[in-house]
């Protein structure tokens, strides 16, 4: 996993699929291919001002490293750029529901990419 340090990549992601699940929303797309690498799957994470003061959106973010590098090694798709976008419930969500909130996010959002792939 790689992760995401540019604006314009977190800008292409919000223009991707979006899903909503409990305490987190999840945008990705496919990965431009100068950037896409055989086996290779890129991550950011976003918090803003209405999650709550620096330590909440801190703590938040790790929160959502920790669960996504549980989950995405073994549900995320190579060349796809992945954005977790922390919600006001992420700090306080407990742990397994959070892990449950991403799984159920990343199946619909695939659901949704390959639908897009098929109309194309």
């Amino acid at each position: 996993m790689e992760h995401l340090k540019k604006r314009a990549d977190f800008l292409r992601a919000a223009r991707g699929v979006r899903s909503v699940e409990g305490a987190i929303t999840l945008e990705t797309c496919p990965t431009p291919e100068p950037d896409a690498l055989q086996g290779r799957l890129r991550i950011g994470f976003t918090a803003s001002k209405k999650i709550g003061n620096a330590v909440a959106r801190n703590r938040a973010k790790r929160r959502l490293r920790a669960a996504a590098s549980q989950l995405l090694p073994l549900l995320g798709r190579e060349r796809h750029d992945y954005v977790l976008v922390a919600r006001g419930t992420t700090v306080a969500r407990p742990f397994p529901a959070l892990l449950s909130d991403i799984t159920t996010a990343l199946k619909a959002a695939h659901k949704k990419l390959d639908a897009q792939a098929g109309d194309v």
